[in-house]
């Protein structure tokens, strides 16, 4: 079941960075999007590794952020990601966005100050904040979900609407800078709305008229 799983995920992985067409002209000639994924031992895979593979995809730049550098392995599967900086050496101004995939990473974020003031900052900067499923538990803890319409996991609503968030039961949610999802099936509808979002999105009515011969 494990071995299906791993190679299913792969096999969604490849498609969404193999099969999305490309347009180049001087639009893409411009500094890209840097996005921040925060994790933790026990993220869940998917809601790690689709955004990253849609985003990069998409042609952002993607550091995976956490407590310390180094391999963690997920909860639900045997896939691994590799933390390339630790929270306590990178800045807001590094980054345009932060995702917070879910799983049982967020409880022990929620644990760790560096983490949690992080996130606060982060979100206290107007930037781009997406969490998913148990990723709103690491802004509950921060202190910023007061008045916020947002969704997560079922199984932290109370949490939510504890902490002062308005809970709906809807795919995405987007107030402000906060976006929110509740569970791997609304992943699509997640990296969607951080791309529209936080990049620029070529399209063909994008590129200039040619001058004619």
């Amino acid at each position: 079941m494990k071995t299906t799983r791993i190679f299913s995920l792969a096999l969604l992985l490849m498609l969404l960075i193999g099969c999305q067409p490309e347009i180049h002209h001087e639009a893409d000639v411009i500094d890209p999007v840097s996005i921040a994924v925060l994790v933790d031992e026990g993220f869940h895979d998917g809601e790690a590794y689709m955004p990253i593979g849609y985003l990069t995809n998409r042609g952002a730049h993607i550091t995976v952020i956490g407590p310390e550098v180094g391999l963690v392995t997920a909860y639900n599967s045997d896939f691994t990601i590799n933390i390339e900086r630790a929270v306590q050496r990178v800045s807001v101004n590094d980054f345009d966005a932060l995702i917070l995939p879910g799983g049982h990473a967020p409880s022990r974020l929620r644990e760790n100050d560096e983490a949690v003031s992080f996130v606060r900052e982060f979100f206290e900067s107007g930037k781009v904040v997406a969490a998913i499923c148990h990723g709103p538990q690491v802004l509950i803890t921060a202190g910023v979900m007061q008045g916020m319409n947002a969704t997560g996991v079922e199984g932290i609503r109370d949490e939510l609407e504890e902490a002062g968030a308005i809970y709906l039961d809807e795919a995405v949610v987007v107030h402000d800078n906060l976006i929110t999802s509740r569970t791997p099936p609304d992943l699509y509808d997640f990296s969607l709305a951080i791309e529209q979002s936080v990049m620029i999105t070529p399209t063909i009515e994008d590129i200039p008229p040619q001058p004619a011969l």
